[in-house]
Parts: structure tokens; C-alpha cells; sequence
């Protein structure tokens, strides 16, 4: 992951100063958004965006669709500052970047002073223009008593998406925003049962990284464990094909398995797009590092019985993987297996409960 140094600004005479001041005033409306770092006691991986300010707000229970659909339009019409000049400062050390093309700058600090004990999100401070906008990232360290580590899609995995049907999907995109958009039942209460409040949870989708706020904000309100994203830049110029899919996911969670070779992992995803093929890649590439493999049904039998023969293909691999109808099946085995404490599933019985009233 690689930055390049802010570039050192030029004499300016009495015109470019002129210049200047006026970019200033437009850096001023700029905003520094960090998006969740992860790291080890070695390196600690900065990301974000540097993005003008739309006015897009925090949304509320009761905003009605419209101004949904005008929040999710800002989101998609976000504009990144190009070039911009971000400063991060955190462990004992300080590094600076430049923003490319679109306003995303990615940082690798190498920490002067050890993870602070017992704390799971370690705080990098932002700053953007000498100033001009701070933000903090919180930086992903995990403990050294943690047992396994989590990935997980997002769509259709976490909350409901319809990706297979385009009108619904664009239903729920559109016109929903962190209230409303719920997540499938029960889901809640398995991940944090999962994540134990120390086993690190990663989520990677193939959803734009413009969403990134409408999904951190989701995840408070619903009491689903935060973790780092792995998103994708969106262009709408570009065609996303399926094998674009595949290959962000999959480098994702190698990228994750390579820096924490020490965890082995839970995978959770759907059979709408491609995760049973890619995670059975990834028990393929990691032999022994893959404890289960849980697949959410949302398609017709005729994928369903692809997806069964894959999940016979990894079991003979000695991995389980489970195409589950909901969430309790998928943590009853995970309690049968350690992966969990068995008496958390009284609090996610309740949980699937409670979403479905």
C-alpha cells in the first residue's frame, strides 16, 4: 500500500496567492472521511477520503422517502478532492499523503509505541490542509486473546439487498437510509456473540465505498460489531462485471488472512452472487485456517444445488460449509463447534425474535 509524500508548495507571486486564498476557501468546505483502519503491532493500515460537503446529514427515523432518495443521489454524486494533502499522526508517528484522483488515500504507519492494552480500536488524527478539516480513524488492533477472526459479506448477508432482483434492489437502495433498512433476523446477536468484544469482525462487499457512512451508521444503531470495510470505488462510466466481484473479494480476504496468519476464520456469506465459489477458493489457498463456511439461501434450488455441491466439494477439504435458511441455524452449529458461547443463544433466539415481530 503505497502514499506519496505532500508535495511542498511553491513561491507564489501576488496572483497565485490570490489563487491560493480562494482554493483555501473551497478546501475549507472539504470534509476528511476516515474509513476504519486495521493493523498489527507492526503496521497499521490509515484509509479514507477527502470528499466536498454535499450537506448530506445524519439520517432520522422519520424522514420520508423523498429526502432518502435525495441523500442516496449525494452519496452517489460525491465528489473527492483530487490531490489533496492529508496528515495522519498516531503510535508515535506522523506521515502525510496526497489524495488521488478521486479523493481516497490509503497510509501504512509503523508504530513507535505498542497497541494501548485491553483497547480493541486504536485512534489515528487526521488532518487535511494544515488544518482545513480533522477527523480521527480508528485503527483495528486485535487483542492477543482473540480465538478466531470473522468476514463477512454485507448484501443479502447482513441486510436484506435483493441483488438478484433489480427493482427490488433499487427499492431498498434508493429509498431506505440507516433506520429503515433492517437486517435479517437474529444477525445482531450472532456477530456479537462471534465477536466476543475481541475477535475482530471484517466486512467485504462489493458495495461502493459512497455508502460507507449509511453503513456505519446502520451498524450502531443496530448493535452490529463494528470492523473495517472493504468496499469498492464506484464509477458509473465502468461496467462492473461478476469477475470484478470476485476478484475484489477474494483479494480482500487474502490480504486479511496473510496479515493475521495467526487467526484462523469464520466466512459468511449468500448464495446471490459468488461467495460459495470464493470462499471455497479461499479454503483451497489457507488449508487448516477456515473453522466454517456459512452461506444465507436467497436463491432458487436450482443454485441451491450448486451451492451443495460446493459445500460437499469443501467439506472433502475438511471445512463445513452450510447453506442456512436463517441465522439460528448457522449459530447453533457454531455453539456445537466453540465458536461461540453456548449460552448466547438465548440472546440471539430472542434477538431473531424480536426482529421478526
Amino acid at each position: 500500500m503505497r502514499h506519496t509524500p505532500c508535495k511542498k508548495p511553491r513561491t507564489m507571486n501576488a496572483w497565485t496567492s490570490r489563487i491560493a486564498r480562494l482554493a483555501g476557501r473551497r478546501a475549507r468546505r472539504h470534509l476528511v472521511v476516515p474509513y476504519r483502519g486495521y493493523g498489527t503491532a507492526e503496521v497499521w493500515y490509515v484509509r479514507g477520503r477527502v470528499l466536498a460537503d454535499n450537506g448530506l446529514a445524519r439520517a432520522a427515523e422519520t424522514d420520508p422517502r423523498r429526502r432518502n432518495l435525495l441523500n442516496t443521489l449525494r452519496r452517489l454524486r460525491a465528489r473527492g478532492a483530487a490531490g489533496a494533502c492529508i496528515q495522519a499522526q498516531g503510535a508515535g508517528v506522523a506521515e502525510e499523503t496526497t489524495a488521488d484522483n478521486e479523493g481516497f488515500f490509503n497510509l501504512k504507519l509503523h508504530p513507535k509505541a505498542l497497541p494501548v492494552a485491553g483497547v480493541l480500536w486504536n485512534p489515528v488524527e487526521l488532518e487535511l490542509h494544515e488544518g482545513a478539516a480533522k477527523a480521527l480513524c480508528p485503527v483495528l488492533i486485535p487483542p492477543p486473546d482473540a480465538q478466531i477472526g470473522i468476514i463477512s459479506d454485507i448484501d443479502d448477508t447482513v441486510i436484506r439487498t435483493d441483488v438478484t432482483r433489480l427493482i427490488a434492489m433499487l427499492r431498498i437502495v434508493l429509498l431506505t437510509n440507516a433506520h429503515t433498512r433492517l437486517p435479517f433476523p437474529g444477525v445482531a446477536a450472532f456477530y456479537r456473540a462471534l465477536h466476543r468484544e475481541r475477535n475482530p469482525i471484517f466486512y467485504v462487499s462489493s458495495s461502493p465505498w459512497n455508502f460507507y457512512d449509511l453503513l456505519e451508521h446502520m451498524w450502531e444503531i443496530q448493535g452490529i460489531p463494528m470492523g473495517p470495510l472493504f468496499l469498492k470505488d464506484y464509477d458509473l462510466k465502468v461496467r462492473r462485471s461478476g469477475n470484478a466481484h470476485h476478484t475484489h473479494k477474494l483479494s480482500a480476504i487474502r490480504t486479511l488472512l496473510d496479515t493475521y496468519p495467526a487467526l484462523d476464520w469464520v466466512l459468511i456469506g449468500d448464495s446471490g452472487q459468488q461467495d460459495p465459489e470464493i470462499y471455497r477458493q479461499v479454503v483451497r489457498d489457507f488449508p487448516g485456517r477456515i473453522e466454517a463456511v456459512y452461506i444465507r439461501d436467497v436463491t432458487s434450488e436450482r443454485r441451491d444445488r450448486e451451492v451443495h455441491a460446493i459445500a460437499a466439494e469443501v467439506a472433502g477439504l475438511g471445512v463445513p460449509m452450510l447453506l442456512v435458511q436463517g441465522t439460528i441455524t448457522a449459530a447453533e452449529h457454531a455453539a456445537a463447534h466453540g465458536l461461540l458461547a453456548a449460552d448466547s443463544l438465548a440472546e440471539i433466539y430472542a434477538d431473531s425474535a424480536a426482529d421478526l415481530a
